[in-house]
């Protein structure tokens, strides 16, 4: 099942309700919150205060993306806050085998994300441990980037091993996820789509959402 996960990173924080619901009523299942910190990635972005009042108007699972040093410290925040998935770095975490089990432990879906010069490999031992995989496909850090096509063969090779090993996580992609982009993401394996500008860029986030979401379900009728 395809699903679409705007990022609020480019929304307009003046009308975040409203864009929120738009994109909802377009047929987003999940809403992506990109938590920088400024160390791990140059930007600074949210904390929990954004993500409580978040959680206040949508009833949608937020996906809190943390791109931060240190991440065993914000887990127990943000889920408090209203996070349901928490996605922490391969490259970030020292101890990930324990920073997955602590967001576990706190109640929300685990997730690992690597960088485009991340190897799959890399993720080997712990793949059994999460619910889901998001593969980065532009460098972290800013939204409106654009796509790395060599992500497309990490994505092939996390479900080729998901169907090896007998394993059920979930394959997400983040970055550069556009009309121009989304076929090939989703026939490489993509199933949980995350879009910033192509949602809330220019236009409205219903329509921008409609539209890349059959996209996307096209794309699978025509996977070989």
């Amino acid at each position: 099942m395809i699903e679409l996960a705007p990022s609020i990173l480019s929304a307009d924080f003046a009308h975040l309700a409203d864009h929120v619901q738009r994109a909802t009523e377009g047929g987003a299942t999940l809403i992506h919150v990109d938590i920088m910190d400024g160390h791990f990635v140059p930007n600074l972005t949210i904390g929990p205060p954004v993500v409580k009042s978040l959680r206040k108007v949508t009833k949608l699972p937020l996906d809190c993306h943390l791109m931060v040093e240190n991440a065993d410290e914000f887990i127990p925040a943000f889920v408090e806050a209203g996070a349901n998935w928490v996605s922490v770095h391969q490259e970030a975490c020292v101890h990930l085998d324990r920073t997955l089990h602590h967001i576990r432990e706190h109640g929300a879906l685990a997730g690992v994300v690597i960088n485009p010069a991340t190897p799959v490999e890399m993720l080997s031992e712990v793949l059994d441990l999460v619910d889901y995989v998001l593969v980065m496909s532009v460098n972290p850090g800013f939204g409106g980037q654009k796509f790395l096509p060599n992500s497309l063969h990490k994505m092939r090779r996390l479900a080729e091993i998901r169907t090896r090993r007998g394993l059920n996580f979930r394959i997400e992609v983040d970055g550069g996820v556009a009309l121009d982009t989304v076929a090939e993401v989703v026939r490489a394996g993509a199933e949980i789509l995350v879009a910033g500008n192509a949602v809330f860029g220019s236009g409205d986030p219903k329509t921008n959402a409609e539209k890349l979401l059959k996209a996307a379900i096209e794309a699978t009728l025509l996977k070989v």
